[in-house]
């Protein structure tokens, strides 16, 4: 008789807690694997405007400085006028350039900013077609004279 109470106890016992440990085991189940959002696409209508997440300079090679291939790569404002001589060929401009290396020029030569549009006796006439790395709207000729006491 005491073997079946005793076994009626247990088995009650397994009733009541068995509930509550079917509880606990589905609230692990559910902290333990949770939810993962899906991964959204972004996607950008350009509807005739420029994409704004694009890169400016793609596509562009961007060149050194100084580009022994095509010359000095400097500007007409860094350019001092240190003679003009006269050669076959027709004349040819002895300038300084930023880092004080003259420089032999002659007409059609490319700079940075613009090329030499014509050299005369006491007169070099270069055409600016950019500034700053932004083309111009409208080229500017610039002159830049040998002072008479030098000639």
């Amino acid at each position: 008789m005491r073997n079946l109470i005793l076994s009626l106890l247990i088995m009650m016992c397994l009733c009541i807690l068995s509930p509550a440990q079917t509880q606990e085991q589905t609230t692990q189940d559910q902290v333990a694997t949770p939810e993962i959002p899906q991964k959204t696409v972004l996607t950008y209508d350009r509807a005739g405007r420029r994409d704004p997440f694009r890169d400016l300079l793609e596509g562009r090679d961007i060149q050194e400085e100084s580009d022994s291939e095509n010359g000095p790569r400097m500007t007409i404002a860094d350019i001092i006028l240190i003679g003009i001589i006269e050669m076959k060929g027709g004349f040819t401009a002895i300038v300084n350039g930023p880092q004080g290396f003259p420089y032999y020029l002659k007409k059609g030569d490319r700079l940075a900013d613009g090329y030499i549009l014509s050299i005369e006796a006491n007169q070099v006439i270069f055409r600016q077609t950019r500034s700053r790395g932004i083309s111009l709207f409208k080229a500017r000729n610039i002159t830049k004279e040998i002072n008479p006491e030098e000639r």
